[in-house]
């Protein structure tokens, strides 16, 4: 028992020195930070933007938050990819489906939102997403180039999203699975980069039958395995007492990202 609780205790500490840590980067952030409002038909949702700082116009990329919603770490990641020269935008997929309502910071628990982000309608995600691809164009900061990245279940929705929007430069799927058959994968227009946890069966045991379907249908599908990375290593990675495996997977997932990006 004496085990457990010490277990316990250790796991608190480190959540909460990386909570600490996601929340400090974001306030002492030098980027410039704002909460925009977007809308399509009559529903408005609210989404997190951060704009690099840049002399030129730059790529913008959508930023598909986890399924336990808008967290401070989906903010934090929105500002590391600002920070390294794009503009980015997260959405609150969950807008309007909080208490009274609000969005994710105005659900009670994790479990809570992640309880209404499995309810949500796919047509009014795509169609949330659409509204920052085309806040993003508007934008007289971007370049009119617009790529997509997800995680867990933000990864799957990038690649359904990926099946929905032709004008995506590219697509990053942080382990998450592909849309099932007949869901219009021969539509998909821009190549699709996987990253995926070596220790992540439950999403790579779908891959071989995501890459014999993306090669049957002409498309590129490129996804790399971490061994040893857990699923959501992307987050855990950060943490001041991350495994190992964690870290050195989030660190190399990382680097390629941006070399991918710098080559767009």
């Amino acid at each position: 028992m004496k085990k457990i609780f010490v277990i316990f205790a250790l796991l608190l500490i480190n959540y909460w020195a990386m909570a600490q840590s996601t929340q400090e980067r974001l306030e002492d952030s030098p980027r410039h930070q704002e909460w925009v409002t977007l809308t399509h038909d009559d529903r408005s949702l609210e989404a997190f933007l951060v704009y690099p700082e840049s002399s030129e116009k730059v790529t913008g990329i959508i930023v598909i938050h986890e399924n336990r919603g808008l967290s401070d770490w989906a903010r934090s990641m929105t500002d590391q990819l600002a920070e390294k020269g794009y503009i980015a935008v997260a959405p609150d997929l969950l807008s309007g489906s909080a208490p009274k309502g609000g969005k994710t910071s105005d659900f009670e628990s994790s479990d809570a939102a992640r309880e209404a982000l499995y309810k949500l309608d796919p047509d009014q995600v795509t169609k949330d997403l659409n509204a920052a691809y085309e806040h993003l164009k508007s934008l007289d900061a971007c370049n009119g180039k617009i790529v997509v990245i997800g995680f867990c279940w933000g990864g799957s929705q990038t690649f359904r999203y990926a099946t929905n929007q032709s004008g995506l430069e590219a697509s990053f799927v942080c382990y998450g699975r592909a849309p099932q058959e007949g869901s219009g994968m021969e539509s998909i227009q821009s190549p699709v980069f996987g990253f995926y946890g070596g220790n992540d069966q439950r999403v790579n045991a779908t891959l071989e039958a995501t890459e014999s379907r993306m090669k049957k249908a002409g498309k590129t599908f490129i996804p790399v395995i971490y061994e040893g990375a857990g699923h959501g290593f992307m987050r855990s990675g950060e943490g001041p007492e991350a495994a190992p495996e964690n870290s050195l997977a989030r660190e190399e997932a990382w680097q390629r990202l941006l070399g991918i990006l710098n080559k767009l």
